[in-house]
């Protein structure tokens, strides 16, 4: 049986792995194991953030559009269900937006909920 040595894999591997944790604080950036264990959490945390920042812009959409009714005179569960009965189907992002650039539309389409 012949003696594999991996030294230029294993090499490049480390150097793919502490290239990955640059920027780390303490040993967490140069020693091994601890750069191993930190990559894993930081790639868990960065998926898990992906899911939360969908969740927050979502909340901050819904903010904004509560604020807009609110100056038409409607709350915004009942501007949601207005918009439901009349078969008007946007988005609370292009809610949001139409909102804060262009308040005459979302004026129109308001009132169109409220009735």
């Amino acid at each position: 049986m012949v003696r594999i040595k991996r030294g230029k894999a294993a090499r490049k591997k480390k150097k793919a792995l502490f290239q990955q944790v640059k920027g780390f604080r303490w040993g967490r950036k140069n020693r091994l194991k601890l750069a191993k264990d930190a990559l894993r959490h930081a790639l868990a945390r960065s998926f898990e953030g992906r899911k939360q920042k969908k969740r927050t812009m979502r909340a901050l959409w819904q903010t904004q559009i509560n604020a807009a009714c609110r100056q038409e005179g409607i709350s915004y569960s009942k501007f949601i269900y207005g918009l439901k009965k009349n078969k008007i189907e946007l988005d609370r992002k292009v809610l949001s937006q139409l909102a804060q650039e262009q308040p005459e539309i979302f004026k129109k389409i308001a009132e169109k909920a409220k009735s």
